[in-house]
Formats: structure tokens, C-alpha cells, sequence
């Protein structure tokens, strides 16, 4: 990618579900709404929490299950009908989230969301809980934008602010996104996957607290 970036860290790229909102809850209950549906067996809670990451379709597929392969796209539509009309009733940035993005923009941080969810979901989520602290967004589906771990979003991003930047999740999809957009990577384990995991996929900075972010912000690899 082409662009010219600046000597510091202007841009702060974030994953959306596990990183700033817990979306667990309504994920769970929007998957098992779309199967019931069609009278598939429902998934647990911890089951829906190891599918999330790579996207609506892939959550959907595992939900699914291969033996109900042929039903997938159709409990897609319906979850994603579903999860349209209900994906903040029991959503919440976490604690400590929206304090750490007004920090952030003080100290003159661009600050960017890039999800695999679907692009009109991340919208409706980013002006509920974050237009005043976030300032671009963009997820699944769009034209020509490959899900992550590719780094097409990211790049999105970095465009967008002739940034350069650093990449914040809570997943392996999200080390890998950072790997493929050749960016620093600050892993958080208060999302969907634990520290341990997070080490095993090859995490080098994990933080406990959002605050720990800004205290990374200043160490001179980030710089």
C-alpha cells in the first residue's frame, strides 16, 4: 500500500466485538433465534463465544453444523435480520472502553473500528455507543473489501487518515490481520479469547485494563 504515513503513531485501528463492546449476549441469542427458525439444535453460550471472529457466515456455519450445511445461508438471513433490530439490547463497550477513546482523542489520536460483522450492524453499533470518539468505521460487506485477517479494512483506515498505526483485538484473527497489514499488534484478554490462548497464537503485547493501552502508547516500539 502506497501512502505516506507520518514519523508517529496518529491512528489507532480497533477491532470492534471482544476489543470495545461486549457483544456476546446478543450474538448468542440472535444465532439461536435464527436456528430455532428452522428447529436446529441451539448452541451454548461458550459454544457461540469460539465462532466469533471470522465473520456472520462463519459463525452461522458452525452454528449450523455440517450436517445442516444446506440451511446455512438461509439462518444467515435470518440471524442477520434478527441481530439488526436486537444487537444492542444487552451490548455494552466495556468497562474503562469509553473513558480510554476520550483519552485517545485528547491526546490526538485518530481512532478507527474495523470488524468482520456486518457493515450495517457496525454502523448502527458505532453511532450508538461511539460517534463522538471514533471516527471512521467500517465492516463486512463491503464492495471490493476482503474480511479480516486480510488487511483490506485496515488499509481502509490508514487511507483514510494517511495514517500509521497500530491494531488493538482480542483474537487470532486480529494477530493475524495486524501480521498481514504489517502493523504492531496489542492483543486485550477481557475479550473472547483468553491470555493463555492469546500467547499460543503468538500475542507480544497483552493488556488486562484499557488503561494499560495508554501506558503502551508511550513505550518507544510504538513510536
Amino acid at each position: 500500500m502506497n501512502t505516506t504515513s507520518p514519523t508517529r503513531v496518529n491512528l489507532l485501528i480497533f477491532d470492534l466485538d471482544g476489543t470495545l463492546l461486549d457483544t456476546l449476549e446478543d450474538l448468542w441469542a440472535s444465532v439461536n433465534h435464527a436456528l430455532a427458525q428452522f428447529s436446529l439444535p441451539l448452541r451454548s453460550m461458550c459454544e457461540v463465544r469460539q465462532f466469533l471472529g471470522n465473520g456472520a457466515r462463519y459463525l452461522i456455519s458452525q452454528s449450523v453444523g455440517e450436517q445442516h450445511a444446506s440451511l446455512s445461508e438461509a439462518v444467515y438471513d435470518a440471524f442477520c435480520s434478527y441481530y439488526l433490530l436486537h444487537s444492542s439490547d444487552h451490548t455494552r463497550p466495556y468497562p474503562g472502553i469509553l473513558d480510554l477513546l476520550r483519552q485517545c482523542k485528547a491526546r490526538g489520536y485518530h481512532t478507527a473500528i474495523v470488524s468482520n460483522k456486518p457493515d450495517a450492524a457496525v454502523q448502527q453499533l458505532h453511532q450508538r455507543f461511539f460517534a463522538d470518539v471514533i471516527d471512521f468505521a467500517i465492516g463486512e460487506q463491503q464492495p471490493h473489501i476482503r474480511r479480516k485477517p486480510a488487511p483490506d479494512m485496515v488499509y481502509a483506515a490508514l487511507q483514510r487518515f494517511k495514517g500509521k498505526g497500530i491494531y488493538i483485538g482480542d483474537s487470532e484473527v486480529d494477530i493475524a490481520t495486524a501480521r498481514a497489514a504489517s502493523l504492531p499488534c496489542i492483543s486485550v484478554d477481557w475479550g473472547f479469547r483468553d491470555r493463555q490462548f492469546l500467547v499460543e497464537q503468538g500475542a507480544q503485547h497483552i493488556i488486562h485494563l484499557p488503561e494499560e493501552l495508554l501506558i503502551l502508547l508511550d513505550h518507544p516500539d510504538f513510536n
